[in-house]
C-alpha cells in the first residue's frame, strides 16, 4: 500500500523529534513517518491517546468515536495505534471531525497492519495526519513489538485515555507506561461484571482518573482555551442520533422532571442497574446533551 519514497526518517537529534517523546525513558533513536507528523503545542495541538481492546463492545467503540470527535473539535491531536476495536473508532472519530490523527504502527510502513484499515490509512494522510513506526521498512509484526510500540503511543501524549480494557491488555501496558513517563491517565468506566473492563476499573483503583465528562480531561489537561469551540458544537445536541433505549429513558426521565434529577431519582424512576445508568450518563454527557449540576443531571 505505502510508497517507500514517501516514508521520511526523523532522528532523535533532529528538531523535527516529538519534543515529548523525546523525553520518556527510551525514545526510539530514529521514526519512520508516512504523512506529516502534527506540530508540538503550541502551534499544534495537544496530542491525547485513545486506546482499548481490539474485541470492543459497540457501546465501547461508540463512545471512543465520540470522545476522539468532541476532543478534535477543541483542537487536540488523537493517537492510537490502527488496531481494530477501540483504535480504529478514535481515528474515525477524529477523521468525522475533520482533524488530524496519529497511528502508530508496531510494524514497517510498507505494510498497513491491519490490513483491513488501509482506507483509513488512506483518510488519516488525506487529513494531514500521520502514520509513524520506529521499525525499517520490510520488518513484520511481531507479537513483542506491539509492546514496544505501546510507550511510543502514550509517550507522544500529554495524556492516555483508557476505553475497554480487559485484565490482560496491551491498554493496560500503555496506561501503565503512561503513568510512569508523568503523564495523565484517564478511564471511561463500564459494567461492573463485564470482563471488558476488568483492566480499566483495576487502573481507577490504581489511581487513575474516571471520567464522568469531556470537563474532566479538559480541566486537568488545562484545556480551556480550546474549549470554545466545543462549547459551541454543544448548542443545539443532536437527539437524532441517541438510539439507546436506556440513553432516551434518562432523556425522558430529566425532560420530565422539570428541575435537575439527581443520581437517585434517576435510579428510582428507571429501575435500571446503577452501572447502567452511570454508562449511559457518561456518553450523553459526553455527547453534550446533558450536564452535571450542583443539583443534578439537566439538557442542555
Amino acid at each position: 500500500m505505502s510508497d517507500l519514497n514517501k516514508i521520511n526518517i526523523v532522528n532523535k537529534n533532529s528538531k523535527e523529534y516529538p519534543r515529548l517523546l523525546k523525553e520518556i525513558q527510551n525514545p526510539p533513536e530514529k521514526i519512520f513517518i508516512l504523512g506529516k507528523l502534527p506540530d508540538d503545542p503550541p502551534v499544534g495541538g495537544p496530542k491525547i491517546a485513545i486506546v482499548g481492546t481490539r474485541k470492543a463492545t459497540d457501546y465501547g467503540k461508540s463512545l471512543a468515536k465520540k470522545l476522539a470527535r468532541a476532543l478534535t473539535e477543541i483542537g487536540a491531536i488523537i493517537v492510537s495505534g490502527l488496531a481494530m476495536g477501540i483504535d480504529t473508532a478514535a481515528h474515525e472519530g477524529a477523521i468525522e471531525a475533520k482533524g488530524k490523527t496519529i497511528a502508530v504502527l508496531a510494524n514497517g510502513l510498507d505494510i498497513i497492519y491491519p490490513k483491513q484499515n488501509e482506507n483509513l490509512s488512506k483518510k488519516i494522510l488525506e487529513l494531514n495526519g500521520a502514520i509513524i513506526s520506529e521499525y525499517e521498512p520490510g520488518k513484520p509484526a511481531l507479537e513483542h513489538q506491539f509492546l514496544e510500540r505501546n510507550r511510543i503511543v502514550s509517550g507522544l501524549s500529554v495524556a492516555t485515555i483508557v476505553i475497554e480494557a480487559p485484565e490482560r491488555s496491551g491498554s493496560i501496558v500503555t496506561a501503565r507506561l503512561a503513568a510512569e513517563q508523568g503523564r495523565e491517565v484517564f478511564v471511561a468506566p463500564g459494567q461492573v461484571n463485564h470482563p471488558n473492563y476488568k483492566g480499566s476499573h483495576q487502573l481507577i483503583r490504581d489511581g487513575a482518573r474516571l471520567i464522568t465528562s469531556i470537563d474532566d480531561i479538559i480541566e486537568d489537561l488545562g484545556l480551556e482555551n480550546y474549549n470554545l469551540k466545543l462549547k459551541n458544537s454543544k448548542q443545539i445536541p443532536n437527539l437524532k442520533n441517541i438510539n439507546d433505549r436506556n440513553q432516551l429513558l434518562i432523556l425522558k426521565i430529566i425532560k420530565e422532571t422539570g428541575e435537575p434529577a439527581n443520581i437517585d431519582k434517576i435510579i428510582e424512576t428507571t429501575k435500571l442497574e446503577p452501572q447502567t445508568i452511570n454508562q449511559a450518563i457518561a456518553f450523553l454527557i459526553i455527547e453534550g446533551i446533558i450536564k452535571e449540576t450542583e443539583r443534578g443531571y439537566t439538557i442542555y
